[in-house]
């Protein structure tokens, strides 16, 4: 348990419960609590990814979703700008729609292919929104058959708010390469460590 700059205490985590509805898979608080950091709409929540932090007695606990919930977050009817939202454990947080992590698997799914195949992929350090240009209408950072060289910008990481720049480079890539294929679509969601490019040795 660490003291936070603001005088609030920061505690070990807790996990969400999960129940599966009509509308999707309902996430539920564990217990009654202040409970912020709502993840946007059309954001990918995996098992064990962040889902917010909820006070509970002015301890402030990192909420986590629970292993048997996967999906995109839907729309709520509530405002989330709102800083704290008072909830028990009859309240739903978030519902998500587990068909919306069929293509995210099913590309994870192809890039491991080929990365075992030739052993040369680019990999995002980060989680969060993918972006394959600087700006809209602009051209993308990379193109399929681009020669890509240490250092390069190779997309932009949208994550809590703020966009990351990713370059190329690392342990085991070499200094120039050649993109062969690019995995995620523009405005993905992307997980730490998923494959972002297949490359080929120039």
């Amino acid at each position: 348990m660490k003291w936070q700059p603001d005088g609030r205490m920061f505690a070990e985590t807790l996990v969400a419960r999960a129940t599966a509805t009509d509308a999707g898979i309902e996430l539920q608080a564990p217990t009654v609590g202040l409970w912020r950091g709502c993840p946007a709409p059309g954001s990918l929540v995996t098992p064990g990814s962040a889902i917010g932090e909820l006070e509970v007695l002015g301890v402030v606990h990192r909420l986590l979703a629970p292993r048997d919930a996967a999906g995109i977050v839907l729309p709520r009817d509530s405002d989330d700008r709102i800083a704290r939202i008072a909830v028990d454990t009859a309240t739903t947080l978030l519902t998500l729609d587990p068909e919306g992590t069929t293509a995210t698997a099913d590309t994870r799914a192809a890039a491991t292919a080929y990365g075992d195949a030739t052993g040369l992929v680019f990999r995002t350090p980060l989680s969060g929104r993918y972006y394959a240009r600087p700006a809209p209408g602009e051209d993308p950072f990379v193109r399929v058959g681009d020669i890509i060289q240490e250092g390069q910008t190779v997309a932009l990481l949208e994550v809590m708010k703020t966009f990351n720049r990713i370059t190329y480079g690392g342990e085991g890539l070499p200094e120039r390469a050649k993109v062969v294929a690019i995995v995620p679509t523009d405005e993905d969601d992307i997980n730490e460590d998923d494959v972002i490019v297949q490359l080929e040795t120039v």
